[in-house]
């Protein structure tokens, strides 16, 4: 059993991204990401800085997910309220709202909980995009900012996710106060590290699952993993108007170490999630249907974890969105939970800011 709160591969240092190792989908299909998957496994050792844990290995995502619900019955989640803990919610929430929620902290759990605002950053990936607007309305009801992480992925309507069709809907976002980030443009898996010759630098074999080379593999150097990095971010920032942040989150979260110092040199670091934070969306819905995944959800998210879920997943189908999201937000709200995004993440805000004031494409010393 994986004991700590975040996975995190060998190599990730400042800001202390976190990273989730995954399988690669079919083509066409988001990745789906555990703390045990096909790409990493029960092998674990400690890494810096403390409680961050590098996985290696191999187990079957199914079988890795399948472990993590079987190690206990799943309590009621618990969402009709009782007066006693109607009155503690509200509290909680009112709170949330001061500037104790809103500040940033190296300590996310002591700090934030002793002022009744228990934060988690719900970040949302592309995906068909069928399921966005019913998505959008929730978390406008809510209240609740998220971090998207957008690639130019393909949808069921329209030209793509950053394409023509659904700038509208991008824009509407940004004017809501969310946030975005890179997800690169064609939504690029990293395959292996390919060592140079003569001493030369790593180079990366990738495989896009989207645009014009989808399915194909090739070899590419640090500089053009950046540009992939950077045209979705560029694109956000001309469909929205608004900055995308410096930080990027890889398909499926497969990185390695040299990739991740490659994205670092060009001013992005790498943003993945806490194990409870898969929220699942990508599974089969046979074997995981979505009472299971929000019982789950409600059960094992922690304070100061990053969760993930998609704008719409193809293979999945009983779509866990928008069903599982509304009463995830409710279910965590009346636990006294809030939502932040990674802009006032304590891992990213130093980042953050010093990216502030670097050129495009460079990162601060």
């Amino acid at each position: 059993m994986v004991s700590g709160r975040w996975i995190t591969q060998a190599g990730n240092k400042p800001p202390r991204s976190l990273t989730a190792c995954s399988s690669l989908p079919p083509e066409g299909a988001a990745a789906p990401a555990v703390r045990q998957s096909r790409s990493c496994g029960p092998g674990l050792q400690r890494s810096e800085p403390p409680r961050l844990l590098t996985v290696r290995g191999s187990l079957p995502l199914e079988q890795g997910v399948a472990l993590a619900v079987q190690q206990g019955r799943p309590r009621s989640p618990g969402l009709a309220f009782r007066p006693v803990r109607a009155l503690i919610a509200i509290f909680s929430i009112a709170a949330c709202a001061g500037a104790a929620c809103a500040a940033g902290t190296s300590d996310v759990k002591s700090t934030t909980e002793s002022a009744g605002c228990k934060p988690v950053y719900l970040t949302l990936d592309t995906g068909h995009m069928e399921v966005a607007p019913l998505m959008a309305d929730i978390l406008k009801r809510h209240q609740v900012k998220v971090t998207f992480f957008a690639a130019n992925e393909r949808t069921q309507t329209g030209d793509g996710s950053l394409g023509t069709h659904w700038a509208g809907w991008w824009k509407a976002r940004a004017s809501e106060g969310h946030e975005f980030a890179s997800h690169t443009f064609d939504h690029t898996y990293w395959r292996a590290d390919v060592p140079g010759a003569g001493g030369a630098a790593t180079q990366f074999r990738v495989r896009p699952s989207a645009g014009p080379s989808e399915g194909k593999e090739s070899v590419w150097t640090a500089k053009q993993y950046c540009e992939e990095i950077g045209r979705a971010s560029t694109r956000l920032q001309e469909i929205t108007g608004k900055k995308p942040l410096p930080i990027f989150r890889a398909p499926g979260g497969k990185t390695s170490p040299a990739l991740l110092a490659a994205a670092k040199s060009c001013g992005y670091a790498h943003a993945g999630w806490a194990p409870a934070g898969f929220l699942g969306d990508e599974l089969p819905s046979d074997k995981y249907p979505n009472d299971l995944l929000l019982k789950k959800a409600l059960q094992g998210i922690q304070p100061g974890d990053i969760l993930v879920a998609h704008l719409g997943i193809w293979s999945r189908k009983e779509p866990w969105a928008p069903a599982v999201l509304e009463p995830l937000i409710t279910g965590l709200q009346s636990r006294g939970f809030c939502f932040r995004t990674l802009r006032q993440h304590p891992q990213y805000q130093s980042w953050i800011e010093a990216q502030s004031g670097a050129l495009p494409g460079q990162a601060t010393k």
